[in-house]
Parts: structure tokens; C-alpha cells; sequence
């Protein structure tokens, strides 16, 4: 079996922290904790995974960060490394790269765009502050819709020395089955060489609950094309995936989706490319 490196997995308990985002989605407003994971994702071959933020309200922020090290430090989880999150917008986001510089599980951190103005990332202080990054060697997830990649591509030019990770494929309109003009922004980021990777990830939760293999082909297909097998990464998305299927289906679709590349592709995608980018060893 493949050994996989899970690249986007969110953890939350609502018992302890507050997640404003579920409250209208009736599936995920309940805890999905690691144990919930390993059950969903048993047999399938994650080896390990990549803890994402997964938008805690901001007073929760600093004691989510400390529960997810709790766990990933218990040898008997696979979790390896985190991309918290973090509010560049803010003037005292020098203060959280000083606080977390010195741990070396986190690799770098995100800020969900999606849900936030346009003109967010776009704000000098935003910019500057993200700057400080490319003398961490953190990376900063692109969160953005689909319709939002231009600006994506602008944050991207503004902070040349940043190595920057885009989520899910960029958001593109799967169910809507609109191809253009997101083509052409996933080839100008792919220029982009400060975007080191695109995660393969996310797509079912947006495809419609009746997707099959064949509504994502195209889709996977265009980043294959222009980022190749060295600059992508298998991502779950889980337990977001569960809004378009099962962690086991997305696993097995994704396994059907590489299943005409040759080995060597196979295991950068499904897990070798995530240990270079978060510099991740055999966890214990």
C-alpha cells in the first residue's frame, strides 16, 4: 500500500474552542477530533499528516495551537507537523512568529482569505508582515476562492521571497463546471516559482453531492499540467471532504485520479513532496 502524508488535515473541539464558520453548517458543528480521524481513515495508508488551521475565533487562537502540539507530540498520532493560524494584518503578528519561531513543528502558518474582504491581503502592514516569513522558512497557505486568484496572484509577486502552498486546487467551480478563467490564473501562479506546491485537496466539498471521478479529471488534470509531480501535494480536507463524500472515498478517488502515473510520480504526490516542503521526518 502507498504510504500517503496527509497535507491538510483540521482538528476541532468545540467543547474547548469557538469556530464561528460551523455554526451554519449543520455536519461539521459538532467536535471532529483524532480519534474520529483515525476511524475514518483507517486502512488507507496515511502515514502522516498536516495539521491546518481550521479558523478558530481569535480568542481562541494561542490555547488551539497548544492543544494540536499536545497531540502531535503523543507518538501514537501521526500528526507531524502544523500551519497555524495567524493575522498578518495585524501590527502584532512579529509577536506570534517570536513566540512560535523556536518550535519546530510548525512549518508555517494561514490566514483564510475566502471568508474576508477582497482588499484584505492587500494592505501593506498585511504584506510586510507576511514578508517576515522568508527568514522563518515557514510557508503561508493561499486560501482564496476561485473568482479571488487574481489577488492571490498579486499577494504572491508583493512578497517574491516567501514560499507560498495554494489550497485546494484554488477553489475552482467544480459543480458549476466552469473551467475558464481559472486556468489561466492556476498557470500564472504555477509560473509563480515562490509557489512551491499546489494541494490536490478540497475539491469534493465543492463539487456537489453527486460528483463522480470523472466531474474532477479536468480539474486535477490542469494542475497536473501546469504545476507537475514534483509541486503537488495529496491533501484531505478532512472533515470538510465529508461534505462531498467519505475520507475512505476521497482517498480511493484520488488513488484513481494518479492511477496512470508511474511510481516515482505516485509517491511525490503522495508523500514525497510534502516531506520537502515541511521538512518532514519518519514519524515515530
Amino acid at each position: 500500500m502507498i504510504r500517503i502524508v496527509d497535507t491538510h488535515l483540521h482538528l476541532w473541539d468545540l467543547s474547548r474552542f469557538r469556530y464561528s464558520w460551523c455554526a451554519g453548517i449543520v455536519s461539521l458543528n459538532r467536535s471532529y477530533l483524532m480519534t474520529d480521524y483515525l476511524e475514518a481513515g483507517e486502512g488507507k495508508g496515511i502515514h502522516q499528516s498536516v495539521y491546518v488551521d481550521a479558523d478558530v475565533d481569535e480568542p481562541d487562537m494561542k490555547s488551539e495551537v497548544q492543544w494540536v502540539l499536545e497531540q502531535a507530540r503523543d507518538p501514537r498520532n501521526p500528526l507531524s507537523a502544523l500551519v497555524i493560524k495567524a493575522l498578518p494584518e495585524l501590527e502584532d503578528f512579529p509577536k506570534l512568529l517570536d513566540r512560535y519561531g523556536g518550535e519546530p513543528l510548525i512549518k508555517g502558518i494561514r490566514r483564510v482569505l475566502h471568508t474576508q474582504p477582497d482588499d484584505l491581503s492587500r494592505s501593506e502592514m498585511f504584506r510586510q508582515n507576511l514578508r517576515l516569513l522568508s527568514g522563518r522558512n515557514w510557508t503561508f497557505d493561499l486560501c482564496f476562492l476561485g473568482r479571488q486568484l487574481p489577488i492571490a496572484i498579486e499577494l504572491v509577486d508583493a512578497c517574491p521571497k516567501v514560499q507560498f502552498v495554494l489550497d485546494h486546487c484554488g477553489v475552482p467551480d467544480i459543480k458549476g463546471g466552469a473551467l475558464d478563467p481559472w486556468r489561466e490564473h492556476i498557470r500564472l501562479l504555477a509560473e509563480r516559482p515562490n509557489v512551491i506546491a499546489c494541494k490536490v485537496s478540497g475539491l469534493v466539498a465543492y463539487a456537489g453531492p453527486d460528483w463522480k471521478t470523472q466531474d474532477l479529471k479536468p480539474y486535477v488534470n490542469h494542475v497536473v499540467e501546469c504545476f507537475g509531480p514534483d509541486r503537488l501535494m495529496f491533501g484531505s480536507d478532512w472533515p470538510v471532504c465529508t461534505l462531498g463524500g467519505s475520507l475512505a472515498k476521497w482517498i480511493d478517488t484520488a488513488h484513481e485520479l494518479t492511477s496512470s502515473w508511474s511510481d516515482s510520480e505516485r509517491e511525490k504526490f503522495f508523500a514525497g513532496n510534502a516531506c520537502n516542503v515541511y521538512r518532514l521526518g519518519d514519524h515515530p
